[in-house]
């Protein structure tokens, strides 16, 4: 007897009768048969996705970490676990590096400042090669906020600085006033802004505390020069004048809390010096140099000390607890150090709700902890404005740190010398800024900067276009020419022989993945937009990169190379993070 179908699709009738009962909501159910379809699932994290956010979150997006991050889920997990995985991550150090340095050298050293090269050389590791890529991330921030700097008296203090940049590195998800105190009591910060060696008042010999980290730490560190309200947005009296934070007699006062402080180690405060240990230890107070009047603190509601008593005898360590609380706990240090986060990771023009939004986070982790660093960060790149829903598209994003188009390029590019350092003697020869190195305490630049024109007509900022001068941006734009058609893999004909054993420690470039590709210009164009733009590039400079390449002969395949990731390299859409 001929069947009446195909046995592969015959199901047993238990089977059968199963289906049929959960179609109908049978087998115990709520009998509903129209119940609504689930919803689809999240979508998935698109490669541009993945760079967009990874050019926040590091110093550059590989293909590599974009195709992980991919792999870790869906849109509404995949960034997540990504940041949960860096929350973990231990800090890669800089003063290790800098010390075995120190010990390798023919001894007695004379010259200390020569070490400043092997700190920038473990900053440009820890940045492209370093797995804490979050937390490297966010210190630099933190040292573009709490600023000192090389130039200063602190050239010959290497080991200070070095130590300086791990205490942001390793308080880069920790909490904000465990970084204050750590940064207040700093060698490094003592000497750039003179707390170290600072006395107490002596009217005899006309001394009078030195006011400038007391200015400084309310102005750039903390609270800014104005009220703000919780959106960021500046609070103004009845006349719409901007209130201000604090007046002449608050900085006095926090100027006589900061007196008495000095290196460590020593007996007394007139014997205080300085040592290649005590560079990296806190400052030591020496109570007979401490101020030991009342000090006005600063007042607002809710301040739960406005003022320090006198006490005697002298209690530096205590009055500095109460003075960094009365800061701490002021209601403008969560949208202050919120907006500034997120212009350095996300946004130049962030909106109210977003600045609102992570101040929130600042003020309450979630379990009632207030200035938890991890929980602002997590917060601030989960926030729907950082992952692509800012409420206006022209303001969105922000214009690269030029250090950031050099770091970037060579994480995608697997930058490295012959011998492993990064001996970028002078960064800012190259991009106008190099790891604390900033010509002053403002920074490079000003997170308020608007270059003249429609940016500033519109009452927007571009913090970082006040280093985008004509000079800055031709030494950057001479160094990317000459890192595409020389220091590479495959270099140009006409560049100059350079051999490892005379220059180890050139950075060189791996382009040996477009060496294949020279003979399609189009394929050529892609595979490098792939690399250094997630794929993102502009028909107009699709075209312009591939007529450059097809102007070159096909025999000339690392011209081509160069060709297409010079332009690329250069242009705008790279300049530019959204």
């Amino acid at each position: 007897m001929k069947p009446t179908g195909s046995s592969r699709f015959r199901l047993p009738l238990a089977a059968l009768a199963g289906l049929l009962a959960s179609a109908c909501g049978g087998g115990g159910g709520s009998g509903d048969s129209g119940g609504n379809p689930p919803p689809p699932p999240p979508p998935g994290v698109s490669k541009a996705q993945a760079f967009a956010f990874l050019n926040q979150a590091t110093f550059g997006a590989t293909e590599a970490e974009a195709q992980r991050l991919q792999g870790l889920g869906d849109s509404t997990n995949a960034y997540a676990r990504w940041i949960d995985e860096q929350l973990q991550q231990p800090a890669s150090l800089e003063l290790p590096h800098v010390q075995a340095a120190y010990a390798a050298l023919p001894q007695p050293v004379q010259n200390f400042g020569r070490l400043n090269a092997d700190r920038v050389d473990i900053w440009f590791r820890n940045a492209v090669n370093g797995p804490d890529q979050l937390r490297q991330r966010v210190a630099f921030a933190l040292s573009e906020i709490m600023v000192v700097s090389q130039q200063s008296a602190l050239n010959n203090r290497p080991f200070a600085l070095a130590d300086y940049y791990d205490v942001l590195a390793r308080n880069a998800f920790g909490n904000f006033r465990q970084l204050m105190e750590e940064v207040t009591l700093h060698p490094a910060m003592g000497v750039y802004l003179s707390m170290l060696g600072n006395r107490k008042p002596d009217t005899a010999q006309n001394i009078r505390p030195d006011e400038n980290y007391a200015r400084e730490l309310m102005q750039l560190f903390t609270i800014g020069l104005v009220a703000l309200n919780p959106d960021g947005t500046t609070r103004k009296d009845t006349q719409g004048e901007a209130l201000p934070t604090y007046d002449q007699s608050v900085i006095e006062g926090f100027a006589h809390v900061y007196t008495g402080w000095s290196w460590a180690g020593a007996a007394t405060f007139g014997q205080a010096r300085p040592s290649l240990q005590n560079q990296a230890l806190p400052m030591q107070a020496y109570p007979e140099q401490h101020d030991t009047g009342a000090k006005k603190l600063l007042d607002y509601p809710g301040a739960a000390l406005t003022q320090i008593p006198a006490r005697t005898p002298a209690d530096p360590a205590r009055d500095l607890d109460d003075a960094l609380d009365n800061i701490f706990n002021h209601p403008n240090v969560g949208p202050f150090i919120a907006r500034q986060l997120i212009q350095r990771l996300v946004t130049s023009n962030p909106s109210p709700a977003y600045v609102q939004r992570i101040a929130q986070a600042f003020a309450n982790d979630g379990s009632g902890r207030r200035g938890q660093l991890g929980a602002v960060v997590r917060a601030l790149l989960l926030d729907p404005e950082a992952r692509g829903a800012a409420p206006d598209a022209t303001t969105a994003g922000k214009l690269k740190e030029p250090l950031l188009r050099v770091t970037q390029l060579w994480r995608a590019y697997g930058g490295r010398s012959e011998s492993g350092r990064y001996d970028v003697q002078s960064p800012a020869a190259i991009a106008g800024q190099g790891p604390l190195q900033a010509p002053s305490v403002f920074n490079f630049f000003s997170p308020f900067y608007a270059p003249p024109g429609e940016i500033a007509a519109r009452g927007l900022v571009a913090p970082e276009a006040q280093i985008a001068t004509e000079y800055l941006s031709t030494l950057l734009t001479n160094y990317l020419f000459v890192q595409a058609y020389c220091y590479t893999s495959a270099p140009v004909t006409g560049c100059p022989a350079v051999r490892a054993d005379v220059r180890p420690n050139l950075v060189f470039i791996d382009v040996s993945a477009e060496s294949g590709l020279t003979t399609d210009p189009p394929a050529l164009v892609t595979r490098i937009a792939g690399k250094l733009l997630g794929g993102q590039i502009s028909g107009t400079l699709e075209a312009q990169a591939r007529a450059a390449v097809e102007r070159v002969p096909a025999n000339l395949g690392g011209l081509r190379i160069a060709e297409a990731l010079y332009l690329i390299s250069t242009s705008p859409e790279y300049a530019a993070q959204r």
